[in-house]
């Protein structure tokens, strides 16, 4: 039977610093079995004014690079003290690139409703072996810094968006990707393959596969050309293993959230990292996407926010 003192974490979001949050959870003894989340990115918004009492607890809108990928470490060492045995940790990161000025996205530059948070984020200026323009490399230091940290480093995934934003740039290409960062706390864990495959899109067809004809004088040992060569046995598969670039086209929201991910990207991650009634954790959730998309999934959820205003745009239940 579950203890009252989790009881009261579930199918909440709860307001404050998600560091102290995940203390207090793990002083109650909460127990979640995969967190599914995503950090503010660094540089790019500040969601909270200067004179927020809050406001030194805010992640990623002033500082370096390294202060940064420091105080997400302790978050998710925090996590990690909540986390299952077998658990994961998904993490949506995006990128950032250095400059002599505030960084703002070039799809919403200016706009009434990101202009301001965009204003109020520190200029990500230029220092050490760092030169202004350069691709800081956010998602890779972030994996590393958990995996020197304890985590397993299992996967880097990647969010292909077909309809991203054209960009008014003239010396690279418009960005179209962001990552998604899969690591555990053991070597071993819960990972249910099954629940997320995907069509085959073998062009062959049923009835086209056809061993492979051995060449004279050569001989074809390998596993995969032991395989191959039994296809006509096998017959083509409908289903096959999901593959690690996901293409999910993102979507607006109506609410101040500036940076909301799609219900579709996060689904696997929940279906894969979870069973029914397992708890799902999200200590930055916003506008509570983590939550809707496990209880849809009929799975548990708890949420961590700082910014209040973002709970009150939730629609959870």
């Amino acid at each position: 039977m579950m203890p009252a003192s989790m009881r009261r974490w579930l199918d909440k979001t709860h307001a404050g610093d998600c560091q102290a949050l995940l203390q207090r959870m793990h002083s109650d003894g909460v127990r979640v079995q995969t967190c599914i989340t995503s950090p503010p990115y660094f540089g790019l918004r500040a969601y909270l004014p200067a004179d927020h009492p809050d406001k030194h607890l805010e992640i990623g809108a002033h500082g370096t690079p390294e202060q940064y990928i420091e105080r997400l470490v302790h978050v998710f060492r925090a996590v990690r003290d909540v986390l299952a045995d077998n658990g994961t940790l998904w993490i949506v990161i995006g990128d950032s690139y250095a400059a002599r000025r505030t960084y703002q996205a070039a799809s919403t530059k200016g706009g009434a409703k990101h202009g301001a948070a965009q204003a109020a984020a520190g200029a990500i200026w230029p220092g050490g072996d760092m030169k202004a323009k350069d691709l800081l490399g956010i998602p890779w230091m972030l994996a590393f810094a958990l995996r020197r940290d304890g985590w397993y480093l299992r996967q880097d995934l990647i969010w292909h968006k077909p309809n991203t934003m054209p960009e008014s740039v003239a010396d690279r290409c418009t960005r179209s990707h962001e990552h998604i960062l899969l690591l555990s706390k053991r070597s071993r864990y819960y990972f249910d393959q099954a629940a997320i495959r995907e069509p085959s899109v073998d062009p062959r067809g049923p009835g086209n596969v056809r061993p492979v004809r051995q060449p004279p004088g050569e001989r074809i040992t390998s596993a995969n050309a032991n395989l191959r060569g039994s296809l006509h046995k096998i017959g083509v598969r409908t289903m096959r293993n999901k593959r690690d670039v996901w293409t999910v086209g993102t979507r607006p929201f109506k609410g101040s959230h500036f940076a909301v991910f799609p219900d579709r990207l996060i689904v696997p991650c929940v279906l894969a990292g979870s069973r029914l009634g397992d708890t799902v954790l999200d200590p930055f959730i916003g506008s509570g996407t983590t939550g809707v998309v496990a209880l849809r999934l009929q799975r548990h959820f708890i949420g961590c926010e700082l910014v209040r205003s973002f709970i009150d745009q939730q629609h959870l239940h």
